[in-house]
């Protein structure tokens, strides 16, 4: 079930960004795009003031920023400044963070026209260019007005929690040491199991097993959202966390869970787990992410309790095997367009193994600036001046 919060003014648009980006940001800039028929919040993005800010590829950046805000249909952006700095003063504290507001206005304003631009500091909040002491007063006015608004309450009686910040929100906690040896005794007898031959892996017939456990724990994630307000993996016993963790160190079963997030393909997803359609089925899934003419937009309905169960993987998983499951992290991260996520979980898998090779693959993408698929289809389509 999907709950409909409307932000009736800067007030709630305001108090929702945290809540959206999953933590409190700092020295960062936010573009919040509108799309029609009534100003509903569509793609928000995050980046460093710092990065913006840079003079020879800040304003590039904040052009492929908006180009991301128009290919998801924005017709209007607002910009949300996080900082301490003194703004409204003069002096060389405030530059940076002028010329990242700049860098942003420059890219939005020909094509949404005048840009609202509002500033979060640690004790305030107002518009940048109003001058009214009574609207917004010189510290701001208070953020306590934020927490109490009506979408914050909102948030609040859902459960929603905020990270303290960004490297809080992205850390994925480990599971308490009980669970984690039980589930590592269930990955150890998955692994004995296996063919010495194929490295560990298990057979066809495990493999099987390991996409039916797959969807079962997906299904009670999804079905945990009725009552938590989001996925969680809470209730997928730890033993089955643990031979996810090894069945997924098979290629079919990986490419399988990889082939079960695109729309419609769940046959496609059985053959490939029986070794049959491997290269077929990984290929029509691999399009589905990256190529501007197959490409589709990811339903969260599907990858946000797929997340909760690899999360939930990893938090669970021994040493030594958690590769497949970060990169999967880092493949969902990336076709939903957070690229700060992505990177982060392909650093962790490249740490516990440089030579996975869809990591590696993913993290050249990376490199090179290559967004998913249906952002560049939409872009070729919409907005092609951005680039």
């Amino acid at each position: 079930m999907t709950t409909l919060i409307r932000a009736q003014g800067p007030r709630d648009l305001l108090a929702y960004v945290p809540y959206r980006l999953g933590y409190r940001p700092r020295d960062s800039v936010v573009l919040v795009g509108l799309r029609p028929p009534r100003g509903r919040i569509g793609l928000v993005v995050r980046v460093d003031v710092s990065d913006v800010a840079e003079l020879e590829h800040g304003p590039q950046l904040a052009r492929t920023l908006v180009g991301h805000l128009v290919a998801d249909g924005a017709q209007r952006t607002v910009l949300v400044v996080y900082t301490d700095a003194p703004l409204r003063a003069d002096g060389a504290a405030a530059t940076p963070v002028r010329a990242a507001v700049e860098h942003c206005r420059d890219a939005v304003e020909p094509l949404h026209g005048p840009v609202d631009v509002w500033v979060v500091s640690s004790t305030g909040w107002y518009a940048l260019d109003c001058r009214e002491d009574d609207c917004c007063p010189p510290g701001g006015r208070p953020l306590h007005e934020l927490e109490s608004s009506e979408v914050g309450a909102h948030m609040v009686l859902a459960g929603t929690a905020l990270a303290d910040s960004r490297e809080a929100a992205l850390r994925i906690p480990r599971a308490p040491a009980d669970a984690r040896r039980r589930a590592a005794r269930a990955a150890r007898r998955v692994q004995d199991r296996a063919p010495a031959p194929e490295g560990g892996r298990p057979g066809a017939s495990g493999d099987a097993a390991c996409l039916a456990e797959w969807r079962s724990a997906v299904d009670l994630a999804a079905a945990s959202a009725r009552t938590a307000g989001s996925p969680t993996a809470g209730s997928v016993p730890a033993t089955v966390l643990g031979r996810l963790a090894a069945g997924l160190g098979s290629v079919p079963v990986r490419d399988a869970v990889l082939v079960s997030l695109v729309p419609g393909t769940r046959d496609l997803a059985d053959r490939t787990v029986r070794g049959g359609d491997v290269d077929a089925g990984t290929g029509r899934a691999i399009a589905a992410l990256v190529d501007p003419v197959a490409g589709v937009a990811p339903d969260p309905a599907v990858t946000d309790p797929a997340r909760a169960v690899l999360e939930a993987v990893v938090g669970h998983a021994p040493r030594g095997c958690t590769a497949p499951a970060l990169t999967l992290l880092a493949l969902v991260a990336w076709w939903h367009g957070d690229g700060g996520r992505a990177g982060r979980r392909l650093e962790e898998a490249l740490a516990e193994d440089p030579t996975y090779r869809l990591a590696l693959l993913l993290s050249s993408a990376l490199d090179a600036g290559v967004p998913p698929g249906w952002i560049r289809g939409d872009v070729r389509a919409g907005a092609g001046g951005f680039g």
